[in-house]
């Protein structure tokens, strides 16, 4: 260390501390952060890959200057967007600050209250918290938070790509910017994340207004060697017989699971299978040819629906360090929770994003010299007569293809940050209420919605509407003297656990057998007495739905099909569908398709030419027409709310949109394309008149319908992408 000049700006049992873990240098993210934030004086965005130590690179300056004050009375809070990566990093940081009497205090629901009251007592150390305990803290100590926060030396947000762009992350914003309110004064802020493109996008969210004055340390992994195969496989056609009905179970995850069995037994694997169903079928195959070997299960499920303790379960085998596990999982194990090292990742079907596809290749090969290892799986029903065009096209596999492409090319989304968010908007002035036991409209305006607050795109007449809205369903009242305060059904709101959360979450049964709890189910999973389920990579018998208490009775048994839990797809991007189409094209060759894979491949580049699509933009296919836009979700979902406005009946269709022909045809549907095409895309409020199930997040049903419709449009479309789309292409389609 005797060339490193940050190793000694920390103090001196935080340097013993590292050299009694045998570490010979520090990290290059830690090299660069530490002088950046050890006088705790600025803010700063700390960017590097997964393991390449970025919470050291945060904490070990952070107690260097709360150990500065003797005794070290200073506070650290660390926001992290899942209660497991709290669990995990109370377990780091409790071993690193057990000499230096600094006290780490875990703060979620899942906490004993006792615990909590202790660190009340005496707020100081490292706080691990999630925005929704911070939320919960805020509105319960009111105007204790000063003193509770007083001396607050840094806020430390994890995992900083996961919170942009989203409800949460616009909470996170208000909770800081509120928590500086409180206190007087700047509290510097730092970010870290292992997935971040537009570093000056980030550092505008870390601090809305002044992301000019964050400061960056930008320290991405060499290139490593990375192994990717792409393997397909093809589900037959099986003609349906005399009056059978309903879904029939497909093939071919067994032959899928049946490949990951073999080549990924006596190893530690993360395998993706994009949903919650697909984690419990295939945890169930897995398991079933271990059971069939006569070999120990190695296959352990991990999703948001399973309990605390199976979770935890998982975790644990995959940290063993006698044993082997693959967690068939969601995207809970994507951001960091430390499991060890792992050798391998699965990918089935298309990622929600490039992003997450990046993050979840991060955790493989992180051992010196090991290379990092995806396997893709791809399912393709066989084409016949009767295939529709995302069948023909092999939408899926060149889909995955295209994300894997350019995840390997390090491109991957960026953030939507120019969404109005107004849903947290309404969360963030019932608890600025709460807070404060009443505020003035003005004082709440000038908190929440003026230069450099989060909801500073909001002007004074929008928010007094919102405000008159808001009376009207008795959310809050204002007394003579002008005062805000909650109303009846705020009140009863306000006061229930679930208001901390700004997103929505659905409502959800208990699974309980013998008195332990499984998990929970989500109340669109329709169950009766005697039905057989998978849950937890196991299958289980119902015995009783009780409906008052959203409980479900269930015993272990066999058999049984995937519960039907809602889908977890993100939206695509334009340059996913881009890459999709230079790969029909023939201008990029994925080099890493097996050959079934590259069959697909083949056979889709023949239908694109049959279909004629590079000349082409709208598809006759029976009942309706396809227009091909190679856009991605935003801009597609603008066009479909132009051509509802013509009166079309028209829906979303991966690479385009699906349009019903009705009485028009589509010599007319081109008409009314050009004519779009010629036209100004009208305002949201004008472009979404009459549109129905745009309420999306937690609070839209509270909103006028005007800022309804105003939000809905800056989260979800792009009205320029599909306006300059129009202009380019529309008229090629008459």
């Amino acid at each position: 260390m005797s060339d490193s000049k940050s190793f000694f700006l920390l103090d001196e049992r935080i340097r013993r501390f590292i050299w009694t873990q045998g570490w010979d240098q520090l990290r290059p993210a830690q090299e660069a952060a530490i002088p950046l934030i050890v006088e705790a004086d600025r803010d700063v965005i700390v960017a590097a890959a997964t393991a390449a130590g970025k919470t050291e690179a945060a904490m070990l300056p952070a107690l260097t200057h709360l150990l500065r004050r003797e005794p070290a009375d200073g506070l650290v809070v660390y926001v992290s967007p899942l209660k497991a990566l709290i669990n995990d990093q109370f377990g780091r940081l409790e071993a690193l600050c057990a000499d230096l009497d600094i006290p780490v205090w875990p703060w979620h629901g899942d906490i004993a209250s006792s615990q909590k009251t202790r660190f009340l007592k005496a707020p100081r150390g490292v706080l691990l918290i999630t925005p929704e305990s911070l939320e919960a803290l805020l509105v319960n100590r009111g105007h204790a938070i000063a003193g509770t926060l007083a001396r607050l030396a840094y806020v430390v947000i994890d995992e900083l790509h996961s919170f942009i762009g989203s409800e949460r992350g616009k909470q996170l914003q208000s909770l800081m910017h509120r928590i500086d309110l409180a206190l007087g004064r700047r509290v510097p802020r730092v970010g870290l994340s292992a997935t971040l493109g537009d570093m000056n996008m980030a550092a505008d969210f870390l601090r809305p207004g002044c992301g000019r004055g964050v400061a960056m340390v930008n320290s991405g992994r060499g290139a490593g060697e990375v192994k990717v195969i792409v393997k397909g496989y093809e589900e037959p056609f099986v003609p349906r017989e005399g009056d059978a009905r309903g879904p029939r179970e497909p093939s071919t995850p067994a032959q899928v699971a049946q490949h990951m069995y073999g080549v990924l037994r006596g190893a530690n694997n993360l395998v993706f299978p994009n949903s919650r169903r697909e984690v419990e079928r295939y945890t169930h195959l897995l398991n079933s040819l271990c059971k069939a070997d006569g070999v120990p299960p190695e296959f352990w499920p991990h999703h948001g629906s399973l309990s605390k303790e199976i979770r935890t379960d998982t975790e644990a085998a995959l940290k063993r360090t006698d044993g082997v596990a693959t967690a068939i999982c969601t995207n809970t194990l994507e951001l960091g929770i430390d499991i060890g090292p792992v050798k391998s990742v699965a990918q089935v079907g298309p990622p929600s994003s490039v992003a997450g596809l990046r993050q979840r290749l991060g955790r493989s090969g992180r051992r010196k010299g090991e290379p990092a290892i995806l396997r893709g799986y791809s399912i393709e029903d066989a084409v016949t007569v009767e295939s529709d065009l995302d069948v023909r096209l092999r939408v899926s596999t060149v889909q995955l293809a295209a994300m894997v492409g350019l995840a390997l090319e390090g491109w991957f989304e960026p953030p939507v940050t120019n969404g109005a968010h107004l849903s947290t908007l309404v969360q963030q002035l019932m608890s600025l209420i709460a807070q404060r036991g009443g505020v003035m409209a003005a004082e709440a305006y000038r908190d929440l919605c003026g230069p450099q607050a989060p909801f500073s795109g909001v002007g004074k007449a929008d928010f007094a509407a919102l405000l008159r809205h808001l009376a009207s369903k008795d959310l809050i009242v204002q007394e003579e003297a002008g005062l805000l305060l909650h109303g009846g059904v705020g009140e009863r709101i306000v006061n229930h656990y679930s208001f901390y959360a700004a997103f929505a979450a659905e409502e959800e049964y208990r699974l309980i057998s013998g008195g332990r709890p499984l998990g929970t189910l989500p109340l669109s999973q329709a169950l009766v007495a005697g039905q057989r389920i998978l849950f937890a990579g196991r299958t289980w018998r119902v015995d009783e739905v009780a409906e008052k208490e959203r409980t479900i009775y269930v015993t272990q048994t066999k058999g049984g099909a995937p519960p039907l839990f809602t889908g977890e797809s993100g939206r695509v991007h334009t340059r996913v569908r881009q890459r999709m189409r230079e790969i029909l094209r023939g201008e990029v060759e994925p080099g890493f398709l097996d050959p079934t894979a590259a069959r697909f491949v083949a056979e889709a580049r023949r239908a694109y030419a049959d279909l004629q699509l590079d000349q082409v933009v709208l598809v006759d296919s029976g009942a309706q027409v396809r227009l091909f836009t190679w856009l991605g979700d935003a801009a597609n979902e603008a066009i479909v709310f132009l051509l509802l406005s013509r009166g079309l009946t028209a829906t979303l269709a991966g690479p385009g949109i699906d349009i019903q022909k009705g009485e028009m045809s589509e010599q007319g549907i081109a008409a009314v394309l050009a004519d779009l095409a010629g036209c100004e895309i009208p305002q949201p409020e004008q472009l979404l008149a009459g549109a129905a199930n745009i309420d999306r997040e937690k609070w839209d049903w509270a909103l006028p319908d005007v800022m309804l419709r105003r939000s809905y449009a800056s989260l979800r479309l792009d009205p320029n992408e599909a306006s300059a789309w129009l202009a380019e292409h529309a008229k090629s389609a008459a």
